[in-house]
Parts: structure tokens; sequence; C-alpha cells
């Protein structure tokens, strides 16, 4: 079973425009990020999902000075990219990683796609999201290429293509889901904020990388980043004002069900880091 995880990537966000491409410790944040993503042992490539503008030259440019597979699509179908990505690299299922998550911890995502690889196939689609137990930024979801070319053909609603899998996991009764959650039970989603939006998050994003990042050593850890929060409150107060908000807010009426899903299995799994 081929696993390949797509990193959603473009410039134009609308609150902080250029992102994925801010600096930290000399490196623009998404080369960063591509470096924690591939150190997962669960995932067997790495592919960015970017626009057609031109303005994502600079993410095409990034990515062959890397040598990552990188494709380019629709502005605002995120399901038509992941599907692009996946068709590129012969994937059997695909992982959704945004790329406002740069601090992911590659624990974290092993914990996820290593369930769905022992479960498989039971489960359609494995999320650590619903609910969500990790600091917020630790964004994994898993789902087979067969669900995610269901959606494409069936979804119309515009949140439905953006924000790519709310058409598989907002119907339980049709799909087999699971969720994945910290084994301690401690759910710290709401208390640390280690996702990209606002200009207060870069700052402590940029903090976290100029403290923590070391070029002669593997990713430093969820964990490490918990300690260095936890030390530094001032850091992590930077951003806190904006915690607990999701997309999803803006969609209460539309979607059938939110966070604890009928018919969705929950599973506490070692995280090996935080």
């Amino acid at each position: 079973m081929r696993v390949v995880a797509v990193i959603q990537a473009r410039t134009g966000s609308t609150r902080l425009p250029g992102k994925v491409l801010l600096p930290a410790k000399g490196r623009p944040l998404l080369e960063m990020m591509l470096e924690r993503v591939a150190a997962a042992r669960s995932v067997d490539e790495v592919v960015v999902a970017t626009t057609r503008a031109a303005t994502d030259d600079s993410i095409r440019s990034l990515c062959g000075r890397l040598e990552v597979r990188c494709v380019s699509g629709d502005p605002d179908d995120l399901i038509k990219r992941h599907l692009q990505a996946a068709r590129a690299t012969a994937a059997d299922a695909v992982i959704k990683i945004p790329s406002d998550c740069p601090l992911i911890d590659p624990a974290v995502i092993d914990a996820v796609v290593g369930f769905y690889r022992t479960a498989y196939p039971r489960y359609t689609y494995v999320s650590n999201l619903h609910p969500p137990s990790w600091p917020d930024g630790n964004d994994v979801e898993v789902m087979r290429v067969d669900v995610l070319e269901e959606a494409d053909r069936e979804a119309t609603r515009p949140f439905q293509r953006e924000h790519t899998t709310p058409f598989i996991w907002d119907q339980p009764n049709r799909y087999s889901l699971a969720n994945v959650v910290r084994a301690d039970g401690r759910d710290l989603s709401a208390r640390y904020r280690l996702t990209l939006d606002y200009p207060e998050d870069y700052q402590l994003i940029a903090a976290v990388f100029g403290a923590l990042h070391r070029t002669d050593r593997p990713p430093f850890s969820g964990a490490d980043i918990i300690d260095y929060l936890d030390a530094h409150p001032e850091i992590a107060e930077l951003n806190a004002s904006h915690n607990g908000y999701s997309w999803t807010d803006a969609h209460r009426d539309e979607l059938r069900t939110l966070h604890h899903l009928p018919g969705r299995d929950s599973f506490g799994i070692p995280d090996g880091g935080l």
C-alpha cells in the first residue's frame, strides 16, 4: 500500500499573504515543514499541491530546488488538487496536511498513518481531528483514493471542495471513519496554537524554530514545543487570542455532524513524542 502525504500550499492567503514562504532560521517555512513531514516513517512520498497561478511560481521553484514533487491545479478545488497528487504518485491513500502546520510533529503523523495501515482495510478515512486532542497545527487526515474520487464526482458545495474532506467525514453512515486521540486522554487542542493564519501565529512559530531547530539533530518533537512554550509563557501568549477557532464554525448550518460524529470509532494511540 502506497501512502502519500499531500501538502496543500499557496501564496494567496488573505489573512497573511505569502505565509508559507515566510522565513524561519533563514529558510522558508514550507521548506522547514517539508523536512518535518519527510521525517515521518509511515509516509512513502511527500508532494506539494499548489495552484496554477503565476504567484505560486515561487512555490514551484522551491520544490524544484528541494527535489520535491509539485503538482499545480485549481486555486479553490482542493479535491481536484489532492487527486492530481494521488495520480501523479500512484498512491493508494493520501494524507492531507495543510501548509499552515509547519510545526507538525512527525510522531503524530506516524500515529495516525500507522493506525490506518494497521487497521486497513477496515476504515476508509482516519484522522486526528474529530475530536482533536493534539495541539492545533498537527492536522492529519488519511483517506483511500477511491473515496476521494467519489468525493470528486459527488461533492457540490464550495466548502466541501475547498476543504477536501468534509464530504467524507460528514457522512458517517456511508463511510467507515476512525479518529486517533492522545493515549493519555489529554486534550491540548485549545491550549496550544501551532497553526499559521495570523501575524501573531508567525511570531510564535518563528520563535519556536529559532529556539529549537538544529541542523545536526532530528526534528524537535511536539513535547519539545510544549516544554518551550510552558517555559516561555510570553511566547505562548502571542497568539492565544486566536485559540479555538476552526473553519467549521462558519459552516455549522451546512454540516450534518461536527466533532463527536455518530458511527466514528475513536482510538487512543501512543503519540511517540507528545
